[in-house]
């Protein structure tokens, strides 16, 4: 069935953000707002002409990471401009004033990520990967209920006010107030994106790359199939076209369940939405926001069509394979220097935009051309190449040890041994990987029933050769090997300048003595002593198995943190760092605070704002140093939310200590909640880590460890698919470009794990 469909056809590009453009709203007629994971909204007011300018839109600076769901707020008494509502991974939603350009409500609750917003009259509905859905009044949480066993993605309200979410648990649910009346099951992946369609029902965009239509009775009126990568947003328009976009780079328009554009963009289109008249708004991870059109008289003029052509042939050259393989990744004319090894062997080069297949001649010892190599739909039945070369196998090689992934050419009539031993020398590897590597070859080409004959001597290395058919006494495991993950071992600050120490808490204790109002503040001289006792005993590391405190020691180091004031006990919280490294000391300790909220007490007291950076340095490295004691690992799993919540904005911190400090928090929270199998505690986690991660400006060793973190609760905790929708490939991917070693092996691992 053919449908007359005037095609799309870009308008104007709006450029501005410094990273993935990740969400639109239609901000009625006034304009559209934007998101992105540059941490900003941007709003882009439409001109009398209907006309978009990237010169007058007005930024929005407030979240510290990323930003996603948007809704528009017309205007009104409060907000004569109007208003937006963001929300971000920051777990923070902020309620904007376009006037000013401020956020007049910051609306804090969730634990986790804010993936969706909708108004509700006065109120605002959030929902978050921390699985609950939230009624916000006047800046405060009213209400608040589990929607989803898994991350909620995304939330729309009806037009009956009756609301709707999407899942990870690949469901969707019908609210009521704060009863599921019907669940929607159908997609085989996470729900991502939803749309109401008038008249009709809802609409649902997943990641197993497809679209549906649903009537409210959970019947499956329409499915769209088309996107050939997960699907992560949907939008419709009252003519009746819906609007799709994908990780695969395309928006796709839809017009009564057949695909009548695919829009092609050079990036993923994280959101696409329709404006009033038509036009369609696409947001794409090459940070740029592009307005589309059928009217003639909106269409870019010829310069612009061109210069988006050739970015768009640029980045699909990037992209294009030829027989499997990257274009660019192909030699260039210059490999056929080299003869042929026999006559019919085959090499595919890059001539321009295109692979070129070559047959060596070996009657006139030359390469004879064949002609262009194209992908078709039978491409996965053709044979692998590899630097020009045909083979029956090339198989990805994980060495370990933070060593790329090597690529291994392999043709079952060659022998895996002489093969391997090639390639090793050619890789630059031990010889001593070379059993290993013909097992692997084995395994891998279905030979696996194999034996050595040991009269037989390889030329190379003098071991036996293989005999087919008989069975082998050893055995390769093709599990990917990793360098730095996972994290089985809690960290610990165990180094300390005991005499500064010492001589900060006189230094203080001298102060009070010359204030007549805070002398009974004061240390007496026993009291000197006894603190001057408990450092020595801290110092002498050898004697810790045999040497006591006593209570009194104890009770005086939490009196001071009890009456002295914040800018003073820094030094007192890092005598209590070092203690609980202490077996007596940490029992002791326990004892004191088991039961009671003394050390929340000491959080709340150090954090308080304006937080000092000692007070937080010194307190994050006493929580850190916990984790080395199993004793205090319930306490730690019990409080997790409070003390997370205290110090989230570390990571934010100029302070490159405090910055670490908080980092080694977080992972060795991830060792502890893998252990525990604590699975709402790890996506917890995991949101942290995943925010230092993504921090430009984050020290080296603090991102280090976040990435161990991100990396192990993907390979042994239960949140690799939260983390992938996180978008930890692309975290990974700017890592792997660090300069740092450590931060690419790690980004390595990870990478691997999302393959």
């Amino acid at each position: 069935m053919e449908i007359d469909f005037p095609e799309y056809k870009l308008s104007c590009e709006l450029r501005g953000h410094g990273d993935d453009v990740r969400r639109i709203c239609v901000c009625d007629n006034a304009g559209i707002a934007t998101s992105s994971r540059d941490r900003t909204v941007r709003f882009w007011p439409v001109d009398p002409a209907g006309k978009y300018k990237a010169a007058s839109s007005k930024i929005l600076l407030g979240h510290t990471s990323f930003v996603g769901p948007l809704a528009w707020i017309s205007p009104n008494q409060q907000f004569p401009d109007g208003g937006l509502v963001s929300g971000g991974m920051d777990a923070t939603a902020f309620v904007w004033d376009l006037r000013s350009g401020e956020h007049v409500q910051a609306l804090k609750g969730h634990q986790l990520q804010v993936t969706g917003i909708v108004l509700d009259g006065d109120d605002i509905i959030s929902s978050s990967v921390d699985c609950t859905l939230r009624r916000w009044r006047n800046g405060k949480s009213i209400e608040t209920w589990e929607a989803h066993n898994a991350p909620i993605q995304a939330v729309v309200k009806l037009p009956s006010g009756e609301l709707v979410t999407g899942s990870t648990d690949t469901t969707l649910k019908l609210w009521r107030g704060k009863t599921c009346v019907h669940t929607f099951t159908g997609h085989t992946d996470t729900v991502r994106g939803l749309a109401v369609m008038a008249g009709l029902g809802i609409l649902s965009a997943s990641h197993d790359g497809s679209i549906r239509l649903w009537a409210l009775t959970g019947q499956v009126l329409m499915e769209m199939v088309g996107h050939t990568s997960l699907v992560y947003s949907v939008d419709s328009h009252s003519s009746g076209l819906i609007v799709s976009g994908s990780e695969d780079c395309s928006a796709k328009i839809w017009k009564d369940g057949a695909r009548v554009q695919s829009i092609e963009h050079p990036g993923c289109v994280w959101d696409a939405k329709f404006l009033e008249n038509g036009d369609l708004v696409t947001a794409c991870s090459d940070g740029v926001i592009r307005i589309w059109t059928t009217h003639q008289d909106r269409i870019a003029d010829p310069v612009e069509l061109e210069a988006y052509l050739s970015i768009l042939s640029e980045y699909k050259g990037s992209r294009k394979t030829v027989g499997g393989l990257k274009l660019e990744e192909l030699p260039g004319l210059e490999a056929l220097i080299v003869p042929g090894k026999s006559d019919g062997q085959t090499k595919v080069v890059r001539e321009g935009d295109n692979g070129v297949a070559y047959a060596w001649n070996g009657r006139e010892h030359k390469w004879d051309k064949i002609g262009e190599v194209v992908d078709g739909p039978d491409d996965s039945l053709k044979r692998p190449v590899l630097d020009g070369m045909e083979y029956d196998y090339v198989f990805d090689v994980d060495i370990g040890d933070g060593e790329p992934t090597r690529r291994l050419p392999y043709n079952r009539s060659e022998n895996p041994y002489s093969v391997a031993d090639k390639w090793l020398l050619k890789e630059n590897l031990p010889l001593s990987f070379r059993q290993q590597i013909v097992e692997f070859i084995l395994e891998k080409t279905g030979q696996k029933n194999v034996t050595f004959n040991s009269s037989f001597r390889d030329p190379y290395t003098g071991s036996s050769a293989y005999i087919p058919g008989e069975t082998s006494n050893y055995a390769m495991s093709s599990m990917p090997t990793f360098k730095h993950i996972p994290k089985k071992v809690m960290l610990a600050f165990d180094v300390a300048q005991f005499d500064g120490i010492l001589k900060k808490v006189s230094e203080f204790n001298n102060a009070l003595l010359s204030a007549t109002d805070q002398n009974q503040l004061s240390l007496a001289e026993l009291e000197i002593a006894r603190l001057g006792a408990v450092v020595k005993i801290l110092k002498d590391t050898s004697h810790y198995h045999s040497s006591s405190f006593a209570d009194a020691d104890i009770d005086l180091l939490l009196k001071l943190v009890s009456i002295w004031s914040p800018s003073m006990v820094f030094p007192v919280i890092d005598i209590l760092r070092m203690l609980v490294l202490h077996p007596d000391g940490a029992d002791k300790f326990l004892k004191h605070v088991d039961g009671n909220d003394t050390l929340l007490a000491i959080i709340k007291k150090v954090t308080a704002s304006p937080a000092i950076p000692a007070n937080t340095l010194t307190s994050l490295r006493l929580m850190t140093n916990l984790f080395k004691d199993s004793r205090f690992h319930q306490w730690l799993q019990h409080n997790r939310t409070e003390i997370l919540d205290a110090f989230s904005n570390c990571y934010t911190s100029s302070n490159k200590n405090v910055q670490l400090a908080y980092s080694t928090l977080v992972l060795n929270y991830s060792v502890l909640l893998i252990e525990k199998k604590d699975e709402e505690g790890q996506s917890h986690v995991l949101s942290a880590a995943l925010e230092i991660a993504e921090m430009e400006n984050q020290d080296v060793d603090s991102k280090f460890r976040a990435l161990v973190a991100i990396g192990s609760l993907m390979l042994e905790g239960t949140v690799k698919k939260i983390a992938l929708d996180f978008d930890v490939e692309g975290i990974a991917k700017a890592a792997r470009g660090s300069r740092e070693v450590k931060i690419v092996e790690v980004a390595e691992d990870i990478h691997v794990l999302t393959r």
